[in-house]
């Protein structure tokens, strides 16, 4: 069973996430917030699987709730999905960049939702390329400055390909098949990029390759 918290301003919304949870037999609401600074309590206090966090809250927003939570060694296993209204959301690059796993906007289709959790939980990124470049062009447009060509100089040149396959949404399995290698060289290549960059999961690796210039 996979624990899940909603945090979300509005009472609306999280009962219908709830409502669309339940359906699932794997999946579990364990705990709601209103805001971000119940959201931090929330798992500190449960430590869900995966936590639904809406940007744009009272008090504290959904950034620094998702900050909080991701530089918090004890959870170290939650894993934090941004809800938008707007897939590009103006911080919605600020969230992946703070550690959020990914985003989904607030009319998801219900299965498509479902999957999601499922999908993070079990440590993969929840960001397609196209829309991944686009909330990274978009960024980059506002804060150039914020984009260092440098931060991919501690990779080897095979890290590198690996990295710019992950960026364009491969899998493990994938990749090995496009660079002639085996899944777990893979599998060790993708490992040593999350070390050597200190990213949490493959979606702060996708990021990073977009800074570093690496992305499709």
């Amino acid at each position: 069973m996979i624990a899940v918290a909603i945090a979300d301003d509005q009472a609306l919304v999280r009962a219908g996430f709830v409502s669309l949870l339940a359906a699932a037999d794997d999946l579990a609401v364990v705990g709601e917030a209103a805001d971000g600074r119940e959201a931090i309590a929330l798992a500190q206090r449960l430590r869900p699987d995966v936590m639904l966090m809406d940007i744009r809250m009272p008090t504290v927003d959904g950034i620094e709730a998702t900050r909080a939570v991701v530089d918090d060694p004890a959870l170290a296993g939650v894993r934090v999905i941004v809800l938008t209204t707007y897939e590009l959301d103006a911080y919605v690059f600020e969230a992946l960049r703070a550690g959020a796993s990914g985003f989904l906007t607030k009319d998801v289709d219900p299965d498509v939702l479902r999957d999601a959790v499922r999908t993070v939980h079990a440590g993969q990124a929840l960001l397609t390329p196209s829309v991944t470049r686009r909330v990274v062009d978009a960024f980059a447009a506002s804060s150039p400055s914020a984009v260092d060509p440098t931060r991919l100089d501690v990779l080897s040149g095979r890290e590198r390909d690996v990295l710019a396959l992950v960026a364009e949404g491969l899998s493990n399995h994938e990749i090995a098949a496009r660079l002639h290698l085996s899944p777990l060289t893979v599998k060790t290549h993708v490992s040593r990029c999350l070390q050597k960059l200190g990213a949490r999961d493959r979606a702060q690796l996708v990021v990073a390759a977009f800074q570093g210039g690496l992305g499709p």
